[in-house]
């Protein structure tokens, strides 16, 4: 694991990617709901190959950020460079085909529609043929449909589904859907994916081969990964830098090692212990 290094008024990003422009930076970020401050002040920086961890309560802001940052809100304040490119005003879809992606805290799959043709609606970036050749069916077209479906299996072998093709998403497990939701994800192909509690429902057995394949999908496809997740073992055990978000802000940001350690998490999580 790459040791971190800090960057001015940003954060820490792992050694190895020093030399690189970050792949994601939020800097003074907020947002306001009525007049609550949901978040205030949230600054991040995110190497182009670092795993790492937003942590916090529940009622934190976690998905609000992850909400911000994916331009399912647009900001009240601040700035996100994505690639170190503005998108200030960007839509969903927009952000999307610049490189970001991400899954939900609740699986938003297609679930009438196989597990097949879920990774082939996130595979939309990547099918090349125009509007006449879908409707005429021309050789360019049959050409580009096999090279989905070819390119749909190979991401879904990452997690042993090929298998699953043909059966309807919504009949799948619940560990099987999260794991369909994160292979849809990487076919946008995205330089930065945020997973919103990837191992919820998750047994232990299920949670170890999760990050394992995190860890594969970062080392394989050079991405970055951001994952909200409550289950601390897999936070420590994965992530390289972890942010501590409470009450909307940011109470600590470090190695796992600190967090672990670092005071107001652990008050944030355990609440203050009375005075005898």
């Amino acid at each position: 694991m790459s040791k971190l290094r800090p960057l001015p008024a940003t954060g820490f990003i792992p050694e190895r990617d020093l030399d690189k422009t970050p792949i994601l930076e939020a800097h003074h970020l907020g947002i306001n709901f009525g007049g609550l401050n949901a978040v205030k002040e949230f600054n991040l920086v995110i190497g182009r190959t670092e795993i790492a961890g937003l942590i916090g309560p529940n009622g934190a802001g976690k998905t609000t950020v992850f909400n911000l940052l994916t331009k399912v809100y647009q900001p009240t304040k601040g700035t996100i460079l994505l690639d170190g490119r503005n998108t200030s005003g960007m839509t969903i879809s927009q952000v999307c085909r610049m490189g970001i992606a991400r899954t939900f805290q609740n699986i938003r799959l297609f679930k009438d529609m196989t597990v097949l043709e879920n990774v082939l609606v996130g595979l939309h970036n990547e099918i090349d043929y125009r509007l006449a050749g879908a409707i005429f069916r021309i050789p360019a077209y049959w050409r580009a449909e096999r090279i989905a479906r070819e390119r749909a299996l190979e991401l879904l072998s990452i997690f042993n589904m090929e298998g699953m093709a043909n059966i309807k998403a919504g009949s799948l497990p619940y560990g099987a859907q999260r794991r369909l939701e994160i292979v849809r994800a990487l076919a946008t192909n995205p330089s930065i994916m945020l997973l919103d509690e990837p191992a919820a429902g998750m047994n232990p057995s299920e949670t170890g081969e999760l990050m394992e394949n995190i860890r594969k999908i970062r080392d394989t496809f050079k991405i970055a990964i951001l994952l909200i997740e409550h289950d601390m073992n897999l936070v420590m055990g994965i992530c390289e830098g972890i942010v501590v978000l409470n009450y909307g802000q940011i109470i600590a940001k470090g190695t796992p090692e600190e967090i672990k350690n670092n005071p107001a998490v652990i008050e944030a999580y355990l609440g203050k212990k009375e005075a005898r």
